[in-house]
């Protein structure tokens, strides 16, 4: 019996690598039913082929409803009947976002606002919400939108008693072999022999794995409290070596590495946490926990009490975490399905 027997689980965005992920780790079990919500009935059609080829006995549980979170009504008309909802739809592409700002506000921000007034009036017990660190200190309109979001997400959660309805949020660093990431791109360069094209060699990022992003969204799922942020203690690399790494996997020369030039919007290192936000932090093995704000809008008293105490721990970013070699990039690059997919081949 697990957390999830007979429940009905909502997935936004669910189309995507990660509704993709939850549902490969999730439709075999006891739960109940398993909602895809999206606005994209070609990826919708070929998901359903795709899991009643390769798990008929329980792909009866996977129910599509075609939808756009900025549309309340159909949101809404997803939400009936469900117990738990995933929060993953998102415009998640920074040069996109940096050139149609607005579109990721209505998706991000208000498709956001949308999903969480919908599952509270339809008195769903769970949600999680998926933000990324390009959120903390964001410089481009999709961290931006991102920001925004996670303090919907937070200001709701104040709204409604979390006996009724518990809101988190989770954020991420780059999930490796997701849709758009870069090294389903490397791998095509090495194979069709163009330069292998990156940013810039010194930038660093957070690496983590789809089933890594499931797991902090099941870890916020079950120990969070409501109005929570919750990060991975992910471990990062350069570009350079997440690169090399592939080329050594792949077979690719490491002297056809091509320098591009930072992209639109982009950063030389993210961050999981603020300075700001590691004062109220709590550790709590491998992830952290940042509470929700509980202070009322009186702040005459905080003039007269303040709270002089804040904890050690300082800025969680891609450059003063665990910093992987090419060999240990490597083996968590190689541990991936995708890419002992495509070895196969």
């Amino acid at each position: 019996m697990s957390l999830f027997e007979n429940k009905t689980l909502l997935i936004t965005g669910g189309t995507g690598s990660f509704g993709n992920a939850v549902l490969n780790r999730f439709l075999a079990t006891d739960i109940g039913e398993i909602r895809i919500f999206s606005r994209d009935e070609k990826k919708q059609d070929d998901m359903r082929h795709e899991f009643q080829a390769k798990m008929p006995e329980v792909a009866h549980k996977i129910k599509f409803y075609i939808g756009d979170v900025r549309d309340i009504s159909s949101v809404k008309n997803a939400m009936h009947g469900v117990d738990y909802v995933f929060h993953a739809a998102a415009l998640k592409q920074v040069p996109s976002c940096e050139f149609f700002p607005i579109e990721a506000v209505k998706t991000n921000v208000i498709g956001t606002e949308n999903i969480l007034t919908a599952a509270i009036d339809a008195g769903v017990k769970n949600i999680v919400c998926l933000s990324t660190d390009k959120a903390a200190y964001p410089v481009n309109a999709m961290g931006t939108s991102k920001a925004m979001m996670e303090k919907v997400v937070v200001a709701k959660s104040r709204t409604v008693s979390p006996e009724k309805t518990k809101i988190c949020c989770t954020r991420y660093g780059n999930v490796m072999c997701s849709r758009g990431s870069v090294i389903p791109l490397w791998i095509e360069q090495i194979r069709s022999g163009n330069p292998i094209t990156v940013t810039d060699r010194n930038m660093t990022r957070f690496i983590m794995s789809l089933d890594e992003a499931v797991d902090l969204v099941l870890f916020a799922f079950e120990h969070g409290e409501s109005g929570d942020i919750l990060v991975q203690k992910a471990p990062a690399c350069t570009i350079q070596t997440q690169v090399e790494a592939v080329c050594e996997l792949f077979g690719g020369d490491k002297d056809n590495i091509k320098d591009i030039g930072i992209r639109h919007g982009e950063k030389m290192y993210e961050t999981l946490l603020t300075n700001e936000e590691c004062a109220n932090a709590i550790d709590m093995g491998d992830f952290y926990r940042v509470p929700c704000d509980k202070r009322e809008l009186n702040y005459d008293k905080y003039f007269k009490e303040g709270d002089v105490l804040r904890n050690t721990l300082t800025e969680f970013n891609s450059n003063n975490t665990k910093l992987l070699t090419v060999e240990e990039t490597k083996e968590k690059i190689a541990s991936l399905e995708y890419i002992q997919q495509e070895l196969a081949k």
